[in-house]
C-alpha cells in the first residue's frame, strides 16, 4: 500500500508536531538504485578471500590479482561463490566463532553478483587498490628449528591422489615445549595439504623402514596408533603462535609425521617441504593437548544413505577449548558438535554440513570457548554409502567400517584444549576412554537383545 505524505502531515499535526517532507515516496517506489559496483569494490574480497590461493605459484588455477584476471572471470566468480563453493570455508556460520573465518558475507556475495550482472566495470584507474603483497619466508619470523623432508618426493604426472607420510626426527632427548609450527610447501602446484601428528614409540620409522619410497603411503590418518595433532597446513591458511605462557609439551625423543596430500598437476613433478619449529619462550603455565571425540564402532551399511552415529563425553573437570578439528573420509556428508552446559545452555563448535574430505580444517576459536565441569559434548556425524554418492570408492557398495584405508571411514573430531594442571590430560583421556567403552558396551547389548534369534 502507497502513503501520502500529507496523510502523515495531518496526523502528527494532530499531536502538535508539525514535521516537512521533500519528495517523500513510502513505498520506496522513487528510491535510488544503489550504484554499479566497480572493480574498486570488488577487489578487496578477491584481495582479502581468494588472493592467497590464486596468485602466480599457487594451487589455484588462475590467478585473481588484476582488473584484467577478474573481469574475464566475473561471471564464474559470481556462481561460484553464490553456492559457496568458492572460498572454501566449511564450517556453518554461528556454529563456532573461528579466526581467520574465510567467509564471504551477503553484502560481498551481493558486491560481485552486481558487478558480474553489470559486465564488471572497471571504474577510474586512479582508484583501483594495488594488489596485496605475501611474504616468501617464514610469516612467525626465523624458527628455532627447521626439519625438511629427507629427499625430494616424486609425484607423477597423471593418477589418483597420493597421500605420503614423512618422518622428520625432532631429535630432542629431553622433550620440548612448541608454541608454533609453521609448514612450507615445497611444490604449491601439487600439495593440496598437509597435516602434522607427533609419534614417540619409534612405529612410524619402523613403517618407513618397510618401503623404498621416501615414507610411505598413509590415507585419513599417519598409520600408526601413537599420535597427537601438530597442526596442519592448508592453502589460505595461517600460522598461529600459542599464547605466550602455553605449549604443546612434545615427549622425548619424538618424531614429527608429516602426511601429505599431493594432487597431480598433469606433469612430473618433485616436492621437498619443510616445517619451522618455535619453542616456547619463558615459563610454560598451559600446556595443550587433543581430546578425540570418536564413534570408532562404525559398521555402515552398503547402500545406507543416511546412516547416522552419535557420541558423547561428560567433561570430568573444566575445560578451556581453543580449538576443533573434525575428520571423516569420502562417505561423510555432515557432522557437527555440540556442547550442553551443566545449567541448560548449549554452545556450537563446529558444524560442517556439506563434509568434503579435499577441505578438512583446522579451526581456532578467536575467543577459548569455557566448558565447566559436567559439560555434555556430543559428537553427530552422517554418512552417505549409497552408489548416489560419487565419491563412494566401493563400486557397488560395500560395508564399511573403521579404519586408515581410502575403502574405510573415520569418525573423530579432535578438541583442542589448554590447561594449567599437566595432569589434566590424564584425567580427561580416561574419563574418556572409559565412557567411549560404556557406549560401546551398551550398543553391542542393544544390538544383542535385537538381534533376531536363531
Amino acid at each position: 500500500m502507497k502513503v501520502s505524505w500529507w496523510s502523515i502531515v495531518a496526523v502528527t499535526s494532530a499531536f502538535g508536531v508539525v514535521s516537512v517532507f521533500s519528495s517523500l515516496d513510502i513505498s520506496g517506489q522513487n528510491a535510488a538504485p544503489p550504484p554499479t559496483p566497480t572493480y574498486k569494490d570488488v577487489a578487496p574480497i578477491l584481495f582479502n578471500h581468494c588472493a592467497s590461493c590464486h596468485r602466480p605459484g599457487q594451487i589455484a588455477p588462475f590467478s585473481l590479482l588484476t582488473y584484467n584476471d577478474a573481469a574475464k572471470r566475473a561471471a564464474l566468480i559470481a556462481d561460484l561463490t553464490a553456492s559457496r563453493f568458492m572460498p572454501p570455508w566449511k564450517p556453518v556460520p554461528g556454529y563456532g566463532d573461528f579466526k581467520d573465518a574465510n567467509y564471504l558475507s551477503d553484502a560481498e556475495l551481493a558486491t560481485l553478483k552486481n558487478w558480474a550482472e553489470a559486465k564488471a566495470p572497471e571504474g577510474n584507474a586512479a582508484d583501483l587498490p594495488k594488489p596485496p603483497q605475501f611474504a616468501d619466508g617464514w610469516q612467525l619470523g626465523k624458527p628455532d628449528l627447521t626439519l625438511k623432508m629427507p629427499q625430494p618426493f616424486q609425484i607423477p604426472a597423471e593418477g589418483e591422489d597420493i597421500y605420503q607420510c614423512f618422518v622428520l626426527p625432532l631429535n630432542v632427548p629431553n622433550g620440548a615445549n612448541i608454541a608454533a609450527v609453521e609448514i612450507h610447501p615445497g611444490n604449491r602446484k601439487v600439495l593440496h595439504h598437509t597435516l602434522l601428528y607427533l609419534n614417540s614409540d619409534g612405529s612410524a620409522r619402523e613403517k618407513v623402514n618397510e618401503t623404498a619410497d621416501p615414507g610411505y603411503r598413509c590415507f585419513g590418518g599417519p598409520g600408526v596408533r601413537s599420535k597427537e595433532s601438530l597442526g596442519g597446513w592448508a592453502p589460505g591458511a595461517k600460522p598461529h603462535l600459542l599464547p605466550n605462557g602455553t605449549a604443546t609439551t612434545v615427549p622425548p625423543n619424538a618424531d614429527v609425521i608429516m602426511q601429505n596430500h599431493y594432487h597431480p598437476s598433469g606433469k612430473p613433478e618433485t616436492d621437498q617441504s619443510e616445517i619451522g619449529i618455535y619453542f616456547a619462550k619463558g615459563p610454560v603455565e598451559k600446556t595443550v593437548f587433543n581430546v578425540p571425540m570418536t564413534h570408532r564402532d562404525l559398521t555402515i551399511p552398503a547402500g545406507d544413505s543416511h546412516y547416522q552415529v552419535t557420541s558423547t563425553f561428560i567433561t570430568p573437570i573444566d575445560l578451556e577449548v581453543i580449538g576443533i578439528t573434525p575428520h571423516m573420509h569420502l562417505l561423510g556428508q555432515d557432522i557437527k558438535v555440540t556442547a550442553t552446559l551443566p545449567d541448560g545452555q548449549v554452545k556450537s563448535m563446529v558444524w560442517i554440513k556439506d563434509w568434503d574430505f579435499n577441505w578438512q580444517g583446522q579451526y581456532q576459536y578467536r575467543s577459548p570457548l569455557l566448558l565447566p565441569k559436567g559439560t555434555k559434548i556430543e559428537l553427530q556425524a552422517t554418512y552417505d554409502n549409497s552408489s548416489e554418492n560419487p565419491k563412494n570408492p566401493n563400486a557397488p557398495p560395500q560395508t564399511v567400517h573403521w579404519g586408515e584405508n581410502t575403502t574405510d571411514e573415520m569418525c573423530i573430531a579432535f578438541i583442542q584444549v589448554q590447561t594449567r594442571n599437566p595432569a589434566d590430560r590424564l584425567t580427561v583421556m580416561m574419563s574418556l576412554a572409559q565412557q567411549l567403552n560404556l557406549m560401546r558396551y551398551r550398543r553391542e547389548k542393544s544390538q544383542s537383545f535385537s538381534a533376531p534369534n536363531k
